[in-house]
């Protein structure tokens, strides 16, 4: 094992090179690491080897700081290899040679600095905490650019030992260049951030570094050989593969140390635009929420974040360094939006400045840590011409949409979570004839309706107070007084459904919403729950509703490969009393659970097909119907 110790904030240290499987700490001279300090015990601490780990006792009379944790008096913990230990004033860096801690990842090792040096830099700009980013002055970002690095320094970042930690800051660093460029189609200055996003502007940044930078990025990119992909998401994905053989070679054939002046530097860049980003922005997932080939981010703890790449869910590689990061970032995230959790509130709805959808759950409701999902929001907003692109609908069904919106029928879109309900109540709602007022109501507003007249209308949550709530109920209720052609609700989730329906039953055809079923079939088993929220109605009055109000579902159904279709489009017709149940019709059904699989017609036509066909011209050929 190896362990550098020496006085906090002072650059001279000493090393113990041994192997045994004892050391004792404490300012007495029987120990092995002597720590010669009124306020160290005599025999303050005992690290020894139990199996495959190392464990430290606390057996002082002062609290040892092992990383984040406190180890009170008779307490012990499992030392990590690269794990700073803080008995004060002595600040020590513990490195396993062997055994499990050795094999531990570099991005763990790098985590507990980033973490490291995140606290201490808390303690040093306290009075910048409150300063909104916007208003930070080049000074004040220079200052604690200089800190993050002096900090780094004292904590052996630069240390031989640490040598591949630093390579490994470097590469993400050259990474990061890289993608950036590919994000953004051309290499952009920092100072050209958008004003909300200034302390990304690294002001301590090296005209001749930044060069050598932009040059090594551009090396490797030449060695990856992204430019065959058309697609953004396939050279994302060629980078990902590819960049750490390509990083190897360059480092060979350039001769590339630890101790090269480009490597540290790119090393200490990375390290200021990590801590900047948790001081000011989102943390690690600043650069997820940029990747255009990411839909959804799923923090499950602190070293667990995931995200969905086209439909499938990996592990990112990236963490967050502590629960209480974890945390921060998230109440950074709602309260930009009027929002607020804490213990009284722990769980939270709210959105991103670019429309991605957040919810956010912290203890003690999340018992194993802070959890958050960020769906994203399309940069570019998706057309029907792009579902059919995607193979997510056929050219037939998707003008069979476009006509039924048009004559105005009152469409349901139904499917699970993920399955793009949103994304084709968005599409859906472009074939609203521009003359016409749509109201849209939403838990949280992201809706991109192209229309001029539009009125958009958010839930807002209860104050701490406790007043000042207005539920989905409420703007349904109060949009009918609003004189809307078509009503667009978000998603219906309760006693609202009953509102919706009795809205689409009193003359305002046209109206869409969304919600959660497994088929067409189940919608009409949802909506009865629903409605039965709002009022203990007989099961055959809310059928009769439902029947009278609902034309169409379309239905939505996420495939085992990740991929989205419609996977039914069934007509609501009347109510049968007789059988005392909705007749429904089947117009399109898929034909397979695959990738390939292609929703075809059934020969059933729609019983307002006459109102299709006697536009001028008509709306859609009668021929689409047939198998």
């Amino acid at each position: 094992m190896q362990i550098s110790y020496g006085l906090k904030g002072r650059s001279e240290r000493k090393s113990f090179v041994r192997d045994v499987d004892v050391v004792r700490f404490g300012s007495g001279e029987s120990n092995d690491i002597v720590l010669n300090n009124f306020q160290v015990s005599e025999r303050h601490a005992i690290l020894n080897r139990n199996k495959n780990n190392w464990e430290l006792t606390n057996i002082g009379d002062n609290d040892i700081l092992v990383g984040p944790q406190r180890l009170l008096r008779g307490e012990r913990a499992v030392l990590s290899t690269n794990q700073p230990i803080e008995i004060f004033p002595f600040v020590l860096l513990f490195e396993a040679r062997g055994g499990i801690s050795s094999g531990v990842k570099l991005d763990e090792r790098l985590s507990a600095l980033i973490l490291v040096v995140h606290s201490e830099l808390l303690e040093r700009m306290k009075d910048l905490l409150d300063i909104d980013p916007t208003k930070l002055s080049r000074a004040d970002l220079q200052k604690v650019e200089d800190d993050i690095v002096e900090i780094a320094r004292l904590h052996y970042f630069l240390d031989p030992i640490e040598s591949d930690v630093l390579l490994y800051a470097a590469a993400l660093s050259v990474q990061g260049e890289l993608l950036s460029r590919i994000i953004e189609d051309k290499a952009k200055s920092n100072r050209d951030a958008p004003q909300e996003r200034r302390w990304v502007e690294m002001v301590t940044a090296s005209v001749e570094m930044e060069r050598e930078l932009t040059s090594r990025s551009f090396a490797i990119e030449q060695a990856i050989d992204p430019s065959g992909a058309v697609d953004i998401s396939k050279k994302i994905e060629m980078v990902d593969r590819d960049f750490w053989t390509a990083w190897k070679s360059e480092l060979n054939a350039k001769h590339l140390d630890s101790n090269n002046q480009f490597i540290q530097y790119a090393a200490h860049r990375y390290l200021k635009r990590q801590i900047k980003d948790i001081l000011f922005g989102y943390g690690p997932l600043e650069d997820l929420i940029r990747m255009p080939n990411i839909s959804e981010i799923m923090v499950v703890g602190k070293d667990k974040i995931y995200v969905e790449k086209n439909g499938v869910l990996e592990q990112s590689g990236r963490r967050f360094v502590s629960d209480r990061v974890t945390e921060t970032i998230i109440d950074r995230i709602v309260s930009r939006v009027g929002r607020r959790i804490d213990k009284s509130q722990p769980l939270v709805d709210a959105r991103l400045s670019d429309g991605s959808r957040v919810n956010a759950i912290i203890p003690p409701i999340a018992v194993s840590g802070p959890c958050l999902t960020i769906r994203k929001f399309p940069a570019k907003k998706v057309l029907i011409e792009d579902l059919i692109r995607w193979g997510a609908i056929t050219r037939t069904v998707g003008e069979f949409l476009e006509a039924s919106v048009i004559v105005g029928k009152n469409i349901l879109i139904s499917g699970g979570t993920g399955t793009g309900k949103t994304t084709m109540l968005n599409c859906l709602s472009d074939f609203i004839p521009d003359k016409e007022r749509i109201v849209t109501i939403e838990d949280t507003a992201e809706l991109r309706i192209q229309k001029e007249h539009v009125v958009t209308l958010e839930k807002k949550i209860a104050n701490v107070e406790g007043k000042g709530e207005y539920t989905i109920r409420d703007l349904v209720v109060n949009a009918l007084r609003m004189r809307p052609d078509r009503i667009i609700v978000g998603e219906c989730r309760g006693a609202e459904a009953l509102d919706m329906l009795q809205a689409m039953n009193t003359g305002h055809d046209g109206s869409m919403t969304t919600i959660h079923a497994n088929t067409s079939e189940d919608v009409i088993l949802r909506l009865e729950v629903m409605v039965q929220e709002a009022a203990a109605l007989p099961l055959e009055s809310i059928h009769r509703q439902v029947a009278s109000a609902i034309d169409l579902v379309v239905q939505l159904k996420r495939l085992r490969d990740g991929s989205r279709k419609v996977s039914q489009v069934t007509e609501f017709m009347e109510y049968d009393l007789n059988e005392k149940r909705i007749r429904t019709k089947d117009l399109f059904l898929l034909n397979g659970d695959t990738r390939d699989a292609v929703l075809c017609a059934t020969g059933s036509l729609p019983t307002f097909m006459d109102e299709l066909l006697e536009q001028d011209p008509p709306l859609i050929q009668l021929s689409s119907f047939y198998r």
